[in-house]
């Protein structure tokens, strides 16, 4: 039984259904808002006490992709965050755009949608359309889409690792926090110095550097590769045009794979480095203060939709969706409590709904019953499903006891979930059932990864499925994630060739648009996790298009059951370990907490310290600001 919130049941046939006499089984009765430490409402509501409460607004957030703001509230006599809102300041309505349009056009336009993750958008769009029309990729075209997402992972984990989380425990950023902690890195030698060069502690923060550390410059050239890597086999990259319904148009040849693999084989050496650099200043971190443990540490519910098709098994239909989604490398789970509740992605789909309490939109629910009561194969769903959803956009003043965001609330069973590059660990670790090959396995408590011989040695690397979720394990398993994804990779390669050997070169099948009412999901993955897009056509055009992606669940807002959104819930009870005086405090800890779900690029920093609205562009964080 995986759900606990929602009226679903399963008969001994496991076929879902609402249970019986539970009334109106998708009823919201709204929870108060928690006003943890207000005793007035709106942005500008005044603090209660205890009097060593401070409001601390960072918006734009820094190191982050766009209009991300956070308020919260810090308590300076117990040194500990006690409030938070996340805030989602900008509309783009990509839903809206694309209603009437010929289905095709998705590809391109939600590519833009990201201008870090457009070759995902492109290829869950292009997934979208093969279940819409009825059609699968050759082998060989979902193993060019395969390697194609290999690639644009590598540009997105070396730049989160050393442009956007790694600054926060460099020694520029540390040393004005908690100096004490430089002068123990100093001393301190690096347990894997053998592997990534590096003698002490203090060399790996010097490295981290904002503009002028060699693992923060060498960031920059790693993700060129993954780019080069994404190029091969679409063509271009970012915004790649040659996806499409039933594979990929990309003109493949033996250069394509060779060019390729030279580049892989640079990855299992940097996958080899960049894990230990952070094994060794996850632990650093840990065992100088414990109390890090704590620091964005929330209930260890995770969802994770999948990425990696096996080309043998994927077919598009979703009457075989739990099939093709459960032989993907990366595997579909939803865990909740730490334990996998399901891999089943009929399941997830039917548990997922989006709500708008707390969000800059109108309730869709209000103008009428749900278009859709079962997905195709019966299983029920919710008036606040995606294939139930209108974008219905409408501003208010920012009130947070009431809307505060542009983002929306997606829950799955009620419950708040995150995502990430982590999940893709946690769920294929937890899943214990790889299919044999020579480079991963599960073990059902992590994961045994094998790198290849290239420059360095042949490695093997155990990433662990940690006691708790927070910033420090986000960031290593991130790390572990680069060897986890060249290792598939390395599969996905093996069956292209082969495939290329026998002279099964075709990468695309022909289609027609269909005319007739169809609805239709992709479910992939971002760099950040989760990526879902449902679409509902009729006549060659598009009725409805909804798009979630990884940041729709990590910066959520509160739910109408008073449940807070990631980002809020790793902020709420995150310590303040800066060692400095209250005066002094910079709010690091917070800043790591919201970083390690990789929220993404630089901005301008704009931050409220009380003494006014501080604006800089930079690319570093505001914590550096006096």
């Amino acid at each position: 039984m995986c759900f606990k919130n929602l009226p679903i049941e399963f008969d001994q046939d496991g076929k879902a259904t609402l249970r019986e006499g539970a009334g109106d089984p998708y009823a919201v009765s709204p929870a108060r808002p928690k006003g943890y430490v207000r005793r007035q409402e709106g942005p500008g509501a005044q603090l209660a006490a205890p009097p060593r409460l401070r409001d601390w607004n960072i918006d734009p957030m820094t190191r982050v992709a766009g209009a991300l703001a956070v308020h919260c509230v810090l308590d300076l006599e117990n040194r500990v965050a006690v409030e938070a809102h996340s805030r989602a300041m900008l509309f783009r309505g990509y839903e809206l755009i694309l209603q009437g349009r010929d289905p095709r056009d998705s590809i391109d336009i939600t590519s833009r949608a990201c201008g870090v993750c457009g070759g995902v958008h492109a290829t869950v769009s292009s997934q979208c359309m093969d279940m819409a029309f009825g059609i699968a990729p050759p082998p060989l075209g979902t193993e060019v889409r395969n390697l194609g997402e290999v690639g644009e992972m590598f540009y997105d984990r070396p730049l989160h690792l050393g442009l956007l989380a790694g600054p926060d425990y460099s020694t520029a950023l540390v040393s004005v926090t908690n100096p004490e902690l430089v002068t123990r890195a100093e001393g301190t030698l690096a347990p894997h110095g053998d592997v990534h060069g590096y003698r002490t502690i203090k060399d790996i923060m010097d490295a981290m550097n904002p503009l002028t550390g060699q693992i923060y410059l060498e960031a920059l050239e790693w993700t060129r590769v993954g780019r080069i890597m994404c190029m091969l086999m679409y063509g271009k990259f970012p915004h790649p045009s040659t996806l499409a319904p039933g594979g990929v148009t990309t003109t493949i040849s033996t250069s394509s794979f060779n060019e390729y693999y030279t580049q892989l084989g640079k990855i299992f050496d940097f996958a080899k480095v960049v894990c230990r650099i952070w094994d060794d200043l996850c632990d650093f971190f840990l065992e100088a203060n414990p109390a890090y443990e704590q620091v964005g540490q929330r209930e260890m519910n995770l969802a994770q939709t999948g990425i990696w098709d096996d080309s043998e098994q994927y077919d598009a239909t979703f009457r075989n969706i739990d099939t093709w989604g459960n032989a993907r490398w990366s595997k579909p789970c939803i865990i909740i409590e730490g334990k996998q509740v399901t891999t089943n992605i009929t399941q997830i789909n039917m548990g997922y709904e989006e709500f708008i309490d707390h969000s800059f939109y109108e309730d869709w629910t209000r103008s009428g019953p749900p278009r859709f009561r079962t997905d195709p194969l019966g299983n029920p769903i919710s008036p606040y499903h995606p294939w139930n959803k209108t974008t219905i956009p409408k501003p208010t003043a920012t009130d947070f006891r009431g809307k505060y965001t542009w983002d929306t609330a997606p829950r799955w069973d009620r419950r708040t979930i995150e995502t990430g590059a982590y999940g893709q660990l946690w769920s294929t670790a937890l899943a214990n059932n790889t299919v044999d090959n020579p480079f991963f396995e599960s073990t059902g408590d992590g994961l045994r990864i094998v790198m290849p011989r290239h420059g360095l040695p042949e490695e093997e690397l155990f990433w662990k499925v940690p006691r708790v979720i927070n910033a420090v394990e986000r960031n290593r398993a991130r790390a572990y994630s680069m060897a986890f994804t060249a290792a598939i990779g390395m599969n996905c390669m093996l069956k292209a060739l082969e495939y290329w050997r026998r002279g099964e070169t075709k990468v695309h099948t022909p289609y027609k648009v269909p005319k007739d009412e169809r609805i239709a999901m992709g479910f992939w993955e971002a760099g950040r996790g989760w990526l879902a897009h449902h679409l509902h056509m009729d006549k060659g055009k598009l009725i409805n298009y909804q798009i979630t992606t990884p940041s729709t669940l990590n910066a959520s807002p509160r739910d109408p059951f008073g449940g807070l959104g990631p980002y809020e819930q790793a902020i709420i009870d995150t310590p303040l370990l800066e060692s400095v005086p209250d005066e002094q405090v910079k709010g690091l800890d917070v800043l790591r907490a919201i970083r390690s779900f990789d929220p993404c690029m630089p901005c301008t920093t704009h931050m409220d310290t009380g003494r006014g609205i501080i604006t800089r562009e930079v690319n570093s964080c505001g914590c550096t600001l006096e």
